[in-house]
């Protein structure tokens, strides 16, 4: 796995969503809907919607960050914790 990061072969944002069925099935509504709502809308008014949606996205990409940060940081302080419990215990 570290020569894998180290020569760039391991990308998490990169890495292939598995899409279970229940996430396809919510996709579908919100597809549907957006093509409900931009039946109803002026032009103008879609296109605010679009940029809304963008924002969504934007803030959905900046939550993943910090959610992988932080348990890749937990995930190393629990290593890091173990790591010194097994140095104080002794392997006879």
């Amino acid at each position: 796995m570290l020569k894998e990061l180290y020569y760039g072969k391991v990308i998490p944002c990169e890495r292939k969503n598995r899409v279970i069925e229940e996430q396809q099935e919510i996709v579908k509504i919100i597809a549907d809907e957006e093509k409900y709502f931009a039946s109803k809308m002026t032009p103008e008014d879609y296109e605010r919607f679009q940029e809304l949606t963008d924002l969504y996205s934007k803030l959905s990409g900046s939550e993943e960050v910090e959610a992988f940060t932080y348990g890749i940081t937990m995930g190393t302080i629990l290593m890091m914790d173990i790591m010194d419990v097994a140095k104080s215990m002794k392997f006879e």
